[in-house]
Order: structure tokens, then sequence, then C-alpha cells
């Protein structure tokens, strides 16, 4: 038998998961209250509560020296804030950059970051500090009975738990934090915007977020870029609390050059044009010639974007800027703070300011509650000491010959203990000083302040009355105009692949074998060029590097590859196969470029064809598309573009010398199938390759077509053509004897 160590019932024991449970909520609530969110009330969290409140210790009133900010930070940590010194610094520092904070509450000297790098601010040794006059809206009342307050960390002194706030300082400068399970996001606004909306609800308790949002246009950074986020939008954030903001930068043109002038809240200037720069590199950015940054103490954001030419559409530009860099960016809005009950929640923009409004009410009524008792302590004191003053000979006496006079005084004038001691405590040559008008004076003074504050204690009316009142004086001292104005823009949209390639000419060269090449410019000679043994040229088109180039295979297929992304005609190019599937023996025909719009004509020897454009040719698979069907016994003839299709007129020969002409209008417009009948071609003569239709062309006034047989060859204008006009579809008429074998025909220009 084992022997168990019996248990010691002085330790307590806990289950492991009651016990973790129970220390990751404490931590989780420690972060969520004491850390990361703050306090609907003053809008601080901790960290910069205690930074206020020991500058304001120190004496670092708006009007006194600038002190080193490592003694702050030390009077911080060390009576306030147990935590890393670089962790309240960089809380400080925050506090004191103009394009962090709308209203900054720490005013700075020395290097406190920059817009483009606000990391590179110096070391707290270096830089000294007090608080900006802004800060008095938080600090001004701190000391009239206003807040409640509570032992520091080591139980040695007391910090306050919030600051008396005379504003909505919450969303004056807004704050970001991220807690246990829970994070705030609360944007900056306008200090007359809230208050305005505070008088509102002060007038109409019920007024909803849409009312409120007549006096609040949106948020407002410390920064003149836009907010172009749509009004429903902001609206319907406001009344969720949660949502998301676009801000876009400012541009303007000036000889010919973009100018950017203002930028996103917290985007660097070095980023952007990094950014940018990025893009030029990688030939991304075609349009772009130069970046400069020329921002200086004058012209704080002041980024130059060179274009190429003065053709460059530059709103086409800067929409391309915007969607792809941080020249447009998003914030989130998360309206989570600590409300007046100790519980954080996410809350809309009517429920914020209404429970800042019971803080600020309960504020004032304790100012003036704590005024009250002052006064009527004061009057009470002046009682005992017009009595003494009444007295004085008595009083002397007493005081000379009593061992202990504070009990006699107390029993022979009526005087209590507060009284008798603070008698005792005037110095004989003030009492004799005093005079009774005086006294009566100031007892009047303060008999008509008591008789006001009770009057405003005593009256919801008069109290609100009053809230209004210093709520309009705080607009009045530190209020300015708006920073960030709402705008409506389309939305920014990024150049695609092609819209961002250099659109020069082109010539792409397709070999029998199936090999293909781009050569740049119109004037080469595809032939001249070198091809693999066995292997020659086929045919070539002309277009523009921007666009695709077309190719028709023998089965009908059609099939599309860019035209930049071909390899260069200085080498033999690559085989087609390579990047598109055929089907197995199938052979190309004809490679066609040109613009979208562009028509032509698709035919099959077997006498049938329609018109199509160009844009109805293009596949995005590898595998091609279906675009013209072959009759059995058919074969595909090349596609022939159309000059003017209203006028033209299509001609085709059969390979037996007939010859059918029709006006271009009676063909279909059709994206793909087989087409109407052109010329007749019996199905039997055409499977037995006895006759088929030879070639087929579009002639318009001012052309001419060449017939050629051998050597010799026809040349026909477009009034000797009227001897083979015929309905579609018809046998067509004899050519003249010699070219009853035809080789092939060819359309010319006028001489």
């Amino acid at each position: 038998m084992t022997e168990t160590t019996p248990i010691n019932p002085a330790i307590e024991q806990v289950a492991l998961r009651t016990y973790a449970e129970k220390a990751y909520l404490d931590y989780s609530m420690y972060v969520i209250l004491d850390r990361a969110l703050p306090h609907v009330g003053d809008g601080l969290k901790p960290v910069q509560r205690r930074i206020v409140y020991a500058m304001s210790e120190l004496g670092l009133k708006s009007t006194a020296k600038y002190k080193k900010s490592a003694r702050t930070v030390g009077d911080v940590i060390g009576k306030f804030h147990p935590h890393g010194d670089s962790a309240a610094y960089e809380a400080m520092v925050l506090m004191a950059q103009p394009f962090s904070y709308r209203y900054p509450l720490v005013d700075g000297q020395g290097n406190w970051g920059s817009s483009d790098d606000p990391k590179s601010f110096a070391a707290m040794r270096y830089t000294e500090s007090k608080l900006a006059r802004f800060a008095e809206v938080l600090l001004s009342e701190l000391g009239q009975g206003t807040v409640d307050w509570r032992p520091n960390f080591d139980g040695t002194m007391d910090e306050p738990v919030t600051l008396p706030a005379r504003a909505p300082h919450v969303l004056l400068n807004g704050t970001t934090g991220i807690a246990v399970g829970m994070a705030t996001d609360i944007p900056p606004h306008n200090l007359r915007e809230i208050i305005s909306a505070c008088i509102r609800l002060l007038d109409e308790p019920s007024a909803s977020v849409a009312q409120l949002c007549e006096h609040i246009q949106g948020p407002d950074y410390p920064t003149e870029a836009e907010i172009i986020t749509s009004r429903d939008d902001i609206l319907k954030t406001y009344e969720s609390g949660r949502g998301s903001l676009k801000m876009r930068a400012v541009w303007q043109r000036e000889d010919g050059d973009i100018i950017i002038t203002a930028l996103p809240h917290q985007v660097s200037g070095a980023r952007v044009l990094e950014q940018i720069a990025a893009q030029m590199q990688a030939k991304k950015l075609p349009m772009v010639a130069d970046l400069r940054d020329e921002s200086d103490h004058e012209n704080p954001t002041r980024l130059v974007i060179v274009p190429r030419s003065n053709r460059i559409d530059m709103d086409g530009l800067m929409n391309h800027l915007f969607a792809t860099t941080d020249l447009e960016k998003s914030y989130r809005i998360n309206l989570n703070m600590i409300g007046v009950d100790g519980r954080p929640e996410v809350k809309p923009l009517n429920k914020i300011l209404t429970e800042w409004l019971s803080y600020r009410t309960e504020t004032v009524r304790r100012r003036l509650q704590y005024r009250l008792d002052k006064v009527d302590h004061r009057l009470h004191l002046l009682e005992g000491l017009l009595i003494a003053f009444l007295n004085i000979d008595e009083v002397i006496h007493i005081i000379r010959s009593e061992d202990e006079p504070k009990p006699v005084l107390i029993q022979r004038f009526g005087l209590s203990d507060i009284q008798a001691e603070y008698i005792l405590d005037t110095k004989l040559r003030q009492l004799a000083r005093l005079e009774e008008v005086r006294i009566r004076a100031e007892q009047e003074e303060l008999a008509a302040e008591k008789a006001e504050l009770e009057k405003i204690l005593g009256s919801a009316k008069r109290l609100k009355t009053l809230v209004r009142t210093e709520l309009l004086a705080v607009a009045e001292e530190f209020g300015d105009e708006r920073r960030s104005p709402l705008t409506t823009r389309e939305e920014a949209r990024a150049f695609s692949e092609t819209e961002l390639l250099v659109s020069e000419p082109v010539t792409v060269v397709l070999s029998e074998k199936g090999w293909i090449r781009a050569a740049k410019g119109h004037d080469i000679d595809p032939a001249s060029l070198s091809y693999k043994s066995g292997d020659q040229f086929l045919c070539a088109a002309k277009g523009r590097s921007s666009q695709n180039t077309i190719l028709l295979d023998s089965t009908g297929r059609t099939y599309s590859l860019a035209a930049h992304s071909l390899p260069s005609a200085r080498g033999q190019g690559e085989p087609v196969t390579g990047r598109l599937n055929p089907p197995s023996g199938a052979n190309f025909i004809a490679a066609m470029m040109g613009d979208d719009r562009q028509q032509l004509l698709m035919a099959t020897d077997a006498g049938y064809g329609f018109v199509t454009t160009l844009d109805d040719l293009h596949s995005k698979n590898r595998a091609g598309k279906n675009a013209l069907s072959i009759p059995k016994g058919g074969r595909v003839l090349k596609p022939q573009f159309l000059g003017d299709p209203e006028n033209g007129l299509v001609v085709a020969v059969s390979n037996e010398g007939r010859m059918l002409a029709f006006p271009l209008s009676e063909l279909p417009r059709l994206a793909r199938g087989k087409g109407n009948k052109i010329i007749s071609i019996p199905s039997s003569r055409l499977q037995s390759r006895e006759e088929f239709m030879l070639a087929v062309a579009v002639v318009t006034p001012g052309q001419q077509l060449l017939v050629h047989s051998g050597k010799r060859y026809l040349n026909l204008k477009i009034a000797d053509l009227e001897h083979y006009h015929g309905e579609r579809g018809r046998r067509g008429n004899k050519l003249p004897r010699g070219f009853q074998k035809v080789d092939r025909v060819e359309v010319v220009g006028a001489d």
C-alpha cells in the first residue's frame, strides 16, 4: 500500500481550465478597458489621458516653457503608467503630429516626424514639449470636482478616471486600437460640425442620425484630400457604427504636368512615388516620363508627374494611379468605445453624442455643485469673521487670557468649529485691517453667486442652456473650417494590359509551317526574311502593337494572339502550336489585324460567305472558336477586308471562268456560320473538285479588278462589271475567251 501526500488545506486548488479561463478573461478585460479603447467622455485611451494629466501636473500649460519629453515620459511611466517608455513616447508623439491629429494635444519642439515618415521622430531626450492650447478643452475644469479619482498603480497618489472634456473629443481626434476580440477605428471630425450637432441634440433629444448629419458632413481628416464616399454610405456608417471611407488625392494641371497637392490621411508622398516608379520600371506605365517631389515648407505636398506627351489622357492616367497606388485609400470605421456605463460597444452617431451630452451635463452639474459648496463654505467663514470683527476687543481678550480659546469662542459667540479655527488662524494685523464693509460686500457677492448656482442646479432647462452656451464658446474659441472636402467622383479604374501598351506599328509574319513573329514598322519585306529549312513565307498582317492578331485555319477556326507578346522578327519566330491548340492536320490560312470594328468577308470555295467584324473573330481560348462552317468538299478562302461596306460590289469567280457580281448589302452580317450562297457551285462537281469558287473580291467605286490567267490579265472597272451583274447565288456569266482558266483575282486602286 502506497502512501499519498496529504493535501495542505491552506493551498487553494483550482482546475487548470477554470484558472486559464479566468486569467484570460481578466487579461482581455484589462486590454479592452485599460489599454485599447477610448472612453466616450474624454475620447482618450488610458495612456493618452495619463500623458495629458502628467504634463498638466508638471505645469506644462500652453503658456509655459517647453520641457524635455523624457521628463514627461518619466513622470507618466513612474507615477501612472507602468509600461515601456517607448510606447508612452510614441503615444505622445502621435498627439503632437499635426498630420496625425486633427486637433493636436501636445505642442512639440524638435523633430517630431514628418508626414512622409511619421516614425522618423527624434528620441525623447532630444525633443521638448508642452501642452497645446486645445488641451484646455480637456483640463480646464479638472480641479473643480468634476470627475472621479482612483489610486494609481501603487496607491501612492490619485489619478483622474476621465478628464472633464468640454467638447466630444472622442469624435474630434478619433483613435485606433486593437483589443482582444474587438478593435476601434474612430475617424476625426470637425469641431464646429460636431458641436452644431450637439446643439441640435440638446434642442431635439430624439433627433435621428439623418438629422444630425445635416450638421455633420462626415469625417474631417488633417489633410485636404477629398472624401469620395457617397453621402448615403456615410449615413449608413453613422447609423450602424461600422463602415468604410475612401479618400483621394487632390491634383491639378500645371504647364502640361500633373501636380498632386494633397494626399489621403497618413499616406506618404515618398511611398506614392515609389509605387509609381515601380510601375514605370516594370513598363506598366509608358505614358509617364518623369516624377519629382517638389514638396517644401511653403508647399508641404507637391508631387509632380510628367506625362510623356500632351496627348496623354491625364484623367485616365490619374484614374489608373488612384486604382493602383495609395493616391486613393480606404479607411475602416468602427465606432467602438467604452460608454458611460463602463461597457465597450459599437455605437451609432446619435447614441455617441447623447451619451457624451449626458456625461457633459453631469460634469457641469458637479462643477456647479462643487462651486456652490465652496461658496457656502466661504460664506460660513465670513459670517464667523464678521462676528470676530464686530467683537474684536473681546475676541483678543479671550485669546490672550484663555489657554484653550477655541471652545470659549465657540460658546461665547455661537461659532462652529471651522469658524473658530479660521478666526484663530487669521493674523491679528489682517483682522485689524479688515473692514465690515469689505466683508459684507464679499458676502453679498457670494450670496448672489449662490442664488444663481442654486437656480441653475434646480432647473434642468437652465442647466441645458448653460451647457449649450459653453459648447458654443468652445466652438468659437477652437473651431475652424473643414479641411477634407466631400466630393462625388467616378470609381477609379486601372488600365487594362492593352491600354498600358505603347501603340506602335508592327507587321506580323506567318510562315507556311506555322511559325510566327512580329517586326516593328510597316516597311519591311516579309518574303525577304530568313525562314527555317523547308519553310517559306505565307502571309503578313499590318497593325499596331496594342492590337490582337487573328489567325484563321483550314478548318474555319479563328484564334487570337496579342501582337506585343509575339517574338521579334530578328529571329525566326516560334511555332504557333506552342501557344494554340488547333485541330490535328489543320493548316493556317491567314493572319489579320486591325480595329475591332473592321468588317471583312468570310467565304469558302463552296460558294458561301458572310460579312463579319474582327471583334466577332476574337477568341480567348487556346483551341480557338468555330467561326466559318465549311460545306462538304469545300475549302476556306482568305478573308477580304471591306473598305466601303455601303457601296461595295461582291465579285465571285469560279475556276472555270464564270463571274458573278452583286451588291455587298445582299450578304448577311453574321458572327459565325456558313453564310449565304454567293455563286452557285454544283455539290457533285465541288466534291470532285472539278468546279469551285476560285476567288471572291469586294470592289468599290474608284477601284479596279484584275483577273489573272497565266501571264495575261483582264482589267475591269466598276462600269465593266455590269455585264456580270446578277442575282446572288446564280451561276454567273462566262469571262472572255482566254480566261476560262482563272488563276487569281486582284483588287487595285484607281490609276
